[in-house]
């Protein structure tokens, strides 16, 4: 027997009354659920268009159940915890609002190709799945706002995640991530970013663009410094970086090459302020001079291109946790030669959760 109740969503401050068609936690294998919802189907006193989400979570599906099709204005499916391993193009029929399929036995090869187009999906969970890489097929939902697929085995982000513009919450946690590309800084409307139980050693620094971000996960990684560009995130009041090899000392020994000639040239330039114009100098040169940095030691007014020496500096947060970031000084007698003074972060007291262990 089916159970259909009714229940409300306020994700939006609105109360909406949803007819719910409930089969949850009640052992059905496919067959079994398919003949419940054709009795459903046939029942005149039921109809299928008023049916606007259905639950499916905790059975014993191994297919999924073709008749769902039938529920046309369908906004939200739950099929999670069942041993789904194949999905099908359920949005060729339904314009879904959430899709949840955790906790199955999906794998890469088991989705489509590609979805259609939906651009009404604002939730897509795939956490707890078999997948091996990140599914591009979720740029078929354009106005994706939470996008879960923690507990897989993807071991890359796809460039192109900075196609999902909308995206607030991206969960990764649980996979076997090395790295994190460039383009995830491109999310500007990203309030949670959860990386943990990964195999991070870095993050990229154009991560202090994510203005919005309040939570970013990082605990069980690989991570040994963090770019200092994180202290401008301002909104920011979780940090999660238990279990992670953080340094405990600064370095100071570090290999240092021998600046080339070009950038010996640039530093003259810069150093003493020699004002040039297009062709009083090689062209080469005259371009190269717009990629100088500033040494982050205040007491130096040196500057430097691509010849950089790196140095671990302990910042302070909340005036109880010191966190390492990876600075780059123009020379080693930044170092050797006086103390290099500490980084002081914008607004470090919004950073309420600092979680070393």
């Amino acid at each position: 027997m089916d159970r259909i109740h009714y229940s409300s969503d306020s994700s939006d401050g609105e109360q909406n009354a949803f007819r719910v068609l409930d089969f949850g936690r009640l052992g059905l294998d496919t067959a079994t659920l398919e003949h419940n919802l054709i009795t459903f189907c046939e029942d005149e006193r039921k109809s299928t268009g008023n049916v606007e989400v259905i639950s499916l979570h905790h059975n014993r599906l191994q297919l999924f159940p073709e008749n769902i099709v039938k529920f046309s204005n369908l906004r939200s499916l739950d099929i999670s915890s069942n041993g789904l391993a194949i999905l099908p193009d359920v949005f060729e029929h339904c314009q879904l609002t959430t899709l949840i399929a955790k906790n199955n036995s999906l794998t890469s090869e088991s989705l489509p190709k590609t979805f259609t187009v939906c651009p009404s999906l604002r939730e897509l969970n795939l956490n707890g799945n078999h997948l091996s890489h990140f599914p591009e097929q979720i740029f078929d939902f354009p106005n994706l706002r939470y996008l879960y697929l923690g507990g897989n085995r993807i071991t890359k982000i796809s460039k192109n995640i900075g196609k999902l513009h909308s995206l607030q919450i991206l969960s990764m946690g649980g996979n076997l991530l090395n790295e994190v590309p460039a383009s995830l800084g491109t999310l500007k409307s990203l309030h949670a970013l959860i990386l943990c139980d990964n195999l991070l050693e870095s993050l990229p620094s154009n991560i202090a663009n994510l203005h919005n971000l309040k939570s970013l996960m990082l605990h069980r990684n690989k991570l040994r410094t963090l770019p200092p560009e994180i202290v401008a995130l301002k909104n920011l009041t979780e940090l999660s970086l238990r279990d992670n090899p953080l340094v405990v000392r600064f370095v100071s020994d570090m290999t240092h090459n021998p600046a080339s000639l070009l950038e010996l040239s640039a530093r003259a330039v810069k150093v003493a302020s020699i004002s040039v114009e297009e062709g009083d100098i090689p062209k080469t040169l005259y371009s190269y001079l717009g990629s100088a940095h500033h040494c982050v030691n205040p007491r130096c007014k040196g500057v430097f291109f691509d010849n950089r020496v790196e140095h671990i500096k302990f910042v302070d947060f909340c005036g109880k946790y010191r966190i390492p970031l990876l600075q780059y000084l123009c020379s080693s007698k930044c170092i050797t030669g006086g103390e290099v003074e500490d980084v002081q972060p914008v607004r470090s007291y919004m950073m309420r959760k600092v979680l070393l262990g």
